[in-house]
């Protein structure tokens, strides 16, 4: 399996819908058992700010582009290109001040409610 980075982010924003009138800025890229890759450009949604909600599975962000704070529950730290991050199933989380060319892979993966340590 192979994911393209420019042909995924030349997909986005993809159709409008729930909460994305403007689009919606994420595309799945693969799938594979209980682990799935999005792309995420967040600035393609037209809204200015990432309005996610907590996710049930595990999740690793790795920046692809651009540049953002990320916020995990309280804490705050400024992410770029290169970067990887790591959110446990259930937390809180969202990218804060991102530029516009701003991109990154996400990857769900494990069981509901996370891997236990």
């Amino acid at each position: 399996m192979k994911a393209d980075f420019l042909t995924h982010l030349a997909a986005l924003p993809q159709a409008p819908g729930g909460d994305y009138p403007h689009g919606t800025p994420f595309i799945r890229a693969l799938a594979h058992g209980s682990m799935s890759v999005e792309l995420f450009a967040p600035a393609t949604s037209g809204l200015g700010r990432d309005i996610q909600q907590p996710h049930t599975q595990d999740e690793l962000y790795i920046v692809q582009r651009g540049r953002s704070a990320f916020r995990l529950r309280d804490e705050r730290t400024e992410v770029q290109t290169g970067d990887v991050l790591f959110v446990p199933a259930g937390a809180p989380h969202r990218f804060e001040d991102f530029s516009q060319d701003f991109v990154t892979w996400v990857v769900f993966y494990g069981p509901p409610e996370g891997e236990k340590p």
